[in-house]
């Protein structure tokens, strides 16, 4: 059933697939990251969760992946597979259709700051269900701008002139380590970072690299 979250990305699809076309040109930490995670992945499966127009999922593919994508918007998707020549589906990252420990590595950008307190670890639960034993994966939230420190949320009615209903939370890296390592996904690297200039909306992010235990 689609939720206020999945409708808001329908709506706002094709102007967000615009507005950050070309983005990770000017993010190298960024890049640097998912060449990590593609390094990791080596020749295994990688889903792209939360991946939105694909972006990242095509530099991924790029740097040799075997990734598919998958998103909670349909039209998000449908945007992705538009634009490239790789596999995507809309998913719910709570409830992932994808078999147990199957895949090698995983990517989670900006998607989990839209799941609340009790929702965030059905999903981590979900991510270490799917890796393979001795599997990686990568998320990235924010975690304070101007106006929000971490636990805060905001609200957005309208984004570029489309009425939506989306709830950001600001998250603390400390609390998701918790979490993330109660689902059985142990801290591999931790990084902080301020926003690029003139790039994205000034907020601080952190990216956590995790890694299923191996058997």
């Amino acid at each position: 059933m689609p939720t206020s979250t999945s409708r808001s990305y329908d709506t706002v699809a094709e102007r967000y697939a615009t507005e950050i076309a070309g983005e990770l040109t000017g993010k190298p930490l960024d890049r640097a990251l998912l060449d990590t995670l593609a390094e990791l992945a080596g020749d295994g499966p990688v889903l792209d969760i939360g991946c939105g127009p694909g972006h990242a999922t095509s530099y991924l593919a790029a740097r040799g992946a075997q990734v598919t994508g998958l998103d909670l918007s349909p039209a998000m998707c449908g945007v992705a597979r538009r634009t490239t020549a790789l596999p995507f589906a809309a998913a719910d990252m709570t409830r992932l259709p994808i078999r147990s420990s199957s895949v090698s590595a995983l990517l989670c950008l900006y998607a989990v700051i839209h799941l609340d307190a009790a929702q965030r670890p059905l999903a981590y639960a979900e991510f270490a269900r799917v890796l393979r034993p001795g599997g990686h994966a990568l998320l990235s939230f924010h975690t304070s701008d101007p106006d929000a420190a971490p636990g805060d949320s905001r609200h957005l009615s309208t984004w570029w002139d489309h009425p939506v209903d989306l709830t950001f939370h600001f998250l603390d890296p400390t609390a998701e380590t918790r979490s993330l390592t109660a689902a059985g996904l142990s801290p591999t690297a931790h990084l902080d970072r301020a926003p690029y200039p003139d790039t994205e909306h000034p907020s601080r992010r952190s990216y956590l690299l995790v890694r299923r235990a191996a058997v």
